[in-house]
């Protein structure tokens, strides 16, 4: 105990005997909820969902073994633990964000790079290949690294200067710029065999019963009904199955006939697979590729 009463926090706490200690990524989490008093605004600015966002503060407070937020179903509130923990967690961060940002600018400064994410086909279409030649021919002498990125790191990895652009499929969500480059239709990924297979399109409706498979909860929400077609027009909800990180998590699941799933017309040429069939998907919005940023970075992205 603190001289004025308040319980002191101690770095070394451990929970259920586990010896687990708190992740810097969990202490940045702690740090900004601390900030907004409020876990959905939180959970926005790191373009996670509510429930990972909750998940993880429960995780760190497990491993501490401390009480750190007060939740109510109005307010937010740190406990005396909670007040203890944050400068402690505020210096751990922010060491870390130096540290990784002395690393990449020296790293990137040296060699004259720029690191490009990319998802799941994306790198293969003709107007990413388009950008990047003509990046080379402007900057030859710039090394261009190519990173994977999945459905739930694909927007953190921007906003955490992982990689300093993204070849992606919006929709956005708030703090991510995008420049759409091409439109195409969307299919539906159907099991082989499947009844509604013998039919060359497909309407929503048709498609009210079937599974659908699940994004992850760390991706944003928005994200996720865009994909998922949620809600849809006729009102029915979607019954969700098997999770999936990645469009090679979405095709497994539907080659195991466990769900069904929405995907890019080009998914047809580009992930060809036995046990799946595409089929038009008439009445859908379609989607877009895009070339995205974090806002914040836009300056020193655009500078010579």
């Amino acid at each position: 105990m603190t001289a004025n009463g308040e319980e002191e926090f101690r770095p070394h706490a451990r929970s259920n005997g586990s010896g687990s200690e708190p992740s810097v990524h969990q202490l940045r989490l702690f740090t900004i909820l601390a900030e907004e008093l409020h876990f959905g605004r939180s959970a926005s600015r790191l373009f996670m969902s509510q429930p990972a966002f909750s998940k993880q503060i429960r995780v760190l407070e497990r491993r501490l073994g401390l009480q750190l937020v007060e939740r109510t179903s109005r307010i937010v509130e740190l406990t005396p633990s909670g007040l203890a923990l944050l400068p402690h967690a505020r210096a751990v961060t922010e060491a870390m964000a130096n540290l990784r940002h002395v690393a990449e600018v020296r790293s990137r400064e040296n060699s004259g790079r720029i690191v490009v994410g990319t998802l799941a086909a994306e790198p293969a279409m003709p107007h990413t290949r388009l950008i990047l030649d003509e990046l080379h021919r402007l900057q030859p002498h710039l090394a261009i690294e190519m990173r994977s990125l999945n459905f739930i790191n694909q927007y953190e990895a921007l906003a955490c200067g992982e990689v300093d652009v993204a070849f992606l499929r919006p929709p956005t969500p708030s703090g991510i710029q995008a420049h759409q480059l091409a439109e195409e239709p969307r299919l539906v990924c159907l099991p082989d065999g499947d009844p509604l297979a013998v039919q060359e399109r497909l309407t929503l409706a048709e498609l009210s019963d079937r599974t659908m498979v699940t994004m992850p909860p760390e991706s944003p929400q928005i994200w996720r009904d865009f994909w998922a077609i949620n809600p849809r027009p006729n009102g029915i909800p979607i019954r969700f199955g098997p999770l999936a990180v990645d469009v090679e998590g979405v095709l497994q699941a539907i080659a195991r006939k466990q769900a069904i799933g929405f995907l890019p017309a080009s998914a047809r040429d580009f992930y060809p697979r036995p046990g799946i069939v595409y089929r038009e998907l008439v009445d859908a919005p379609p989607c877009t590729m895009a070339l995205t940023w974090f806002a914040r970075n836009r300056d020193r992205l655009m500078s010579p």
